[in-house]
């Protein structure tokens, strides 16, 4: 962690871009943003870097951005109204169409219902999201965020648990030690994701 940049408030506004360029290839982000415009998909990818600001953690590898990984406690892996509200994040998401808000909630409702029952009583850290600028790809800067994350739920002795939704991914995250526990398919895009756990060694 010493060696990564631990992101401030005025940074939420460049990572929700940076993500979008990230993401921008994803499947299921692309069907579940359907019309959306630009400035609601950086909205939207701003959203959870913000919320997490408050209740967890978010950094990149340098002052540059040219990734960002934000994670929270499992206890607050739920985004409620009024979490959403004391982070700020629930300003900020007024700025998406009320239609792409929706989509997008009903897409993902069954990975939050998933991971509540996965992880019922049960501590452990849950990563948000994770994402690398296309340009930046490949040169291990993914590998340093998540490094980091797996070393913080080494230290408190706890499991992280993520969904992901490439098998491309699924791969990446085998490989630090994460399995699958789950494969679905999330409705109204209809593409599947896959949940993922990561035990602690200790």
């Amino acid at each position: 962690m010493d060696t990564l940049y631990t992101l401030k408030k005025h940074d939420v506004s460049q990572a929700g871009k940076m993500l979008t360029d990230a993401f921008q290839e994803d499947p299921v982000f692309n069907a579940a943003f359907a019309n959306a415009t630009l400035e609601q998909r950086h909205t939207f990818f701003a959203i959870p870097v913000q919320y997490s600001l408050k209740y967890g953690q978010v950094v990149a590898p340098s002052l540059q951005l040219e990734g960002v990984a934000a994670w929270v406690p499992g206890k607050y892996a739920d985004m409620t109204l009024p979490r959403l509200i004391l982070s700020g994040a629930f300003f900020t998401g007024l700025q998406m169409r009320m239609e792409v808000s929706k989509r997008m909630a009903l897409s993902f409702r069954p990975t939050d219902q998933d991971r509540r029952a996965h992880m019922r009583g049960r501590d452990y850290l849950y990563l948000v999201i994770i994402g690398v600028v296309p340009q930046y790809q490949g040169q291990g800067f993914g590998g340093q965020l998540l490094s980091a994350l797996i070393a913080e739920g080494e230290q408190a002795g706890v499991p992280i648990y993520l969904e992901t939704e490439t098998e491309e991914n699924v791969s990446i995250y085998e490989h630090f030690g994460f399995e699958v526990i789950q494969e679905i398919t999330l409705p109204v895009v209809h593409l599947p994701m896959w949940e993922m756990v990561r035990e602690p060694a200790v």
